[in-house]
Parts: structure tokens; C-alpha cells; sequence
């Protein structure tokens, strides 16, 4: 489905001898055109990154249809991080931020002081779940180890990384007892695949995944999958933003459109494109006449 499966992707690998999975995650076009829509400081860009790369793992680890939407946010100088991701694996990402307030060296402390991170599955099908926890990791990629472990009581590691306008990320999940019944055989794998994986060096997440297994795991007999594509898209249309307007009641969209001067102007936060509403689109909207040959839309 994606235009570029071998830039942007998930794959899943998992130990033959091991009750241990894992999955890598790979963003260069979609994190890009993410970027390309905002002109993000490079600290927010690269939590952003970041938080695309976690939810990408996630999408690929929990096989749904429906939403995933990851929110980060705090009351210091980025307020706002949220990357949404499909179950058909469509990928969109944005950050608010108080520009004078970005210091290049500062961590994730100094941008998201007393921060939370908010997970939410939004199924087609079943109840949606929604689980908060406190931004409380020195990096975004301890943050979600501490969520899983604390969510879920099960052993789970996170590495990401943003950098160079690509974003990476490796997941490692012990699984339920099956190939090593012993606790002490289990508990002594786990921290040996998790030893290993925190030699990963920043240049190395450039690799390809096998090359990766491979100099990580030679020892092991490791399966990889075949990889799932990723794609950004934008799910704002000129459609939705009638409705919004719809949704306001005839009375007061028209109140809107002479307030804004005559027309408004409904901006998606995702991809920065801009549509516009005038007093004749608004009348056709509330007689059932849809958008169709509306006003234009704006990037």
C-alpha cells in the first residue's frame, strides 16, 4: 500500500529458542513529509520523530482496525506532541511549542516539565481504551518502557531514535511462557537479548534490519518477517471541516463567516493545508448542497 515499502516500514523478528519478540520500525518519507509541513525546532522535531517511530511499533504490534493515537503533552515549552496512525497503517504527526522557549541541548525534562503521554485505541469494531501515564523516563524511549511495564506487567524495552530527518525504532517484548518453562532461564534471556540491544549505536540504526539482527544477534537463531508498509496521509478534507461547520448550527456559521470578515478559514494542524468557507459555501452546505464547487483549498 505505501509508495516507498523500503523506507518506511515495520518487520517483526522473533527468537527461535527465546519466549522473546521484536520488531524494528523504519520512517524516512513519512517522517519527512511530516517535517516539510512544519518548520519544527530540531528538539521538537526529533521527540516527534520519536513518538511516530513508538506509535509505529505499536500499530505493528497490535494488529487492529481502527486508531492509535499517542499524545504527549505538559505545560513547559512543547504543550502538545500527537501522532495518530491507522490500523491501515497511515501515518500523520504534529507538536505545538512555544518557539522562543527551545533550547537545542534541552532533554525531555526541560521541553516537557511534569508531562504525560496518553495512549488511545479507537476501534472500528469494540470499546475504545485510553491509558495515561506519567512522562516520567529520561527520554521518550524509557517513557514507553516504563508504560508497558507499569499498563501491561510485561517485560518490554523501546529504542528510538530521530535523526538526520529519518526516524528509527526497535521493540523488544518478552512473551508468555512457552519455549523456556524455567524462571531463571527466562529472566536470564531477557536480559541478555535486552544487553545486546543497548550496544546499538547511533550510526548503526542507518543498517538494514537483517545486518542489524545479524551483528546484534549472530549467536541466535533469529526469525525476521516480511516487512509491513507505512505511509503518511492526512485524513482532513474539505468535507470534514463542512461538517464541522455544520455542526455549529446555520445561525452561527453564518455569525462565523461575517465575524472572520467573509470568510473562514479551517486549517488542519496535521498538514498545514487551509480551507475556505465564504457565505454562498456556507448557504450550500445547510441547503444539502454538500462542498462540491466550493471555495479553494490552500497549503
Amino acid at each position: 500500500m505505501s509508495d516507498l515499502p523500503d523506507t518506511d516500514f515495520t518487520q517483526r523478528f522473533l527468537f527461535e529458542d527465546r519466549d522473546v519478540r521484536g520488531e524494528w520500525v523504519s520512517l524516512d518519507h513519512s517522517y519527512g513529509e511530516v517535517l516539510a509541513r512544519h518548520p519544527y525546532p530540531q528538539p521538537v522535531a526529533t521527540l516527534l520523530g520519536e513518538l511516530m517511530a513508538a506509535t509505529s511499533l505499536l500499530v505493528g504490534a497490535l494488529k487492529f482496525d481502527g486508531l492509535l493515537i499517542l499524545q504527549a503533552r505538559s505545560q513547559g515549552p512543547i504543550p502538545l506532541l500527537m501522532v495518530e496512525c491507522s490500523g491501515e497503517r497511515d501515518i500523520r504527526g504534529m507538536a505545538r511549542y512555544e518557539a522562543d522557549q527551545i533550547a537545542n541541548e534541552a532533554g525531555l525534562a526541560e521541553l516537557m516539565p511534569d508531562g504525560h503521554l496518553t495512549l488511545t485505541i479507537d476501534p472500528i469494531k469494540g470499546q475504545r481504551y485510553q491509558g495515561t501515564v506519567d512522562l516520567d523516563g529520561a527520554n521518550l524511549s524509557e517513557c514507553f518502557t516504563n508504560y508497558f511495564v507499569q499498563s501491561q506487567q510485561l517485560n518490554t524495552r523501546f529504542w528510538l531514535d530521530a535523526s538526520a530527518g529519518k526516524a528509527r525504532g526497535l521493540l523488544l517484548q518478552q512473551l508468555p511462557r512457552d519455549r523456556q518453562p524455567d524462571d531463571e532461564a527466562r529472566d536470564e534471556s531477557w536480559q541478555h537479548v535486552v544487553a545486546l540491544a543497548s550496544t546499538l549505536k547511533a550510526q548503526e540504526w542507518a543498517l538494514d534490519n537483517e545486518t542489524l539482527l545479524h551483528r546484534l544477534y549472530h549467536e541466535d537463531a533469529v526469525r525476521l518477517f516480511d516487512v509491513e508498509p507505512l505511509r503518511f496521509s492526512c485524513s482532513c478534507s474539505r468535507e470534514r471541516s463542512g461538517n464541522a461547520l455544520v455542526s455549529l448550527g446555520e445561525a452561527d456559521a453564518k455569525a462565523l463567516v461575517e465575524e472572520c470578515g467573509g470568510t473562514v478559514e479551517i486549517d488542519c494542524q496535521f498538514c498545514n493545508e487551509r480551507y475556505l468557507f465564504d457565505a454562498t459555501d456556507v448557504a450550500q452546505l445547510f441547503a444539502g448542497g454538500g462542498t462540491d464547487g466550493a471555495s479553494e483549498t490552500l497549503h
